[in-house]
């Protein structure tokens, strides 16, 4: 286990990234975090998490294009590095090891 850490959103949040691959921006993350989860979320939270995993090097953004209809303003498009996904395939071999450790038992 590396010494890397990372939290229940901030896993989600790259989870998207990963997914979405170089069309993860903020509000397509935002709407896939949404849409998969079932819950609501505040952009500014969003924007905090990959600002946090891009200083521990779990991701790298790049600027696109300026455009009219977002009023000269570029989006700021995310993907995922090796590391991060290195650490995501410790968090998904960690909590699989985990769960394979429940008793298989009868909850009815």
């Amino acid at each position: 286990m590396s010494d890397y850490s990372l939290g229940e959103f901030q896993e989600l949040v790259l989870l998207i990234v990963a997914a979405l691959h170089k069309e993860a921006y903020g509000v397509a993350i935002l709407k896939n975090l949404e849409q998969e989860t079932g819950k609501k979320f505040n952009i500014s939270a969003v924007h905090m998490a990959l600002k946090r995993m891009e200083d521990k090097g779990f991701v790298e953004s790049t600027y696109g294009g300026i455009t009219n209809e977002r009023g000269g303003r570029r989006k700021k498009y995310y993907v995922i590095t090796a590391l991060g996904k290195k650490i995501l395939d410790e968090q998904f071999s960690l909590r699989t090891r985990i769960y394979q450790k429940i008793p298989k038992i009868s909850f009815n």
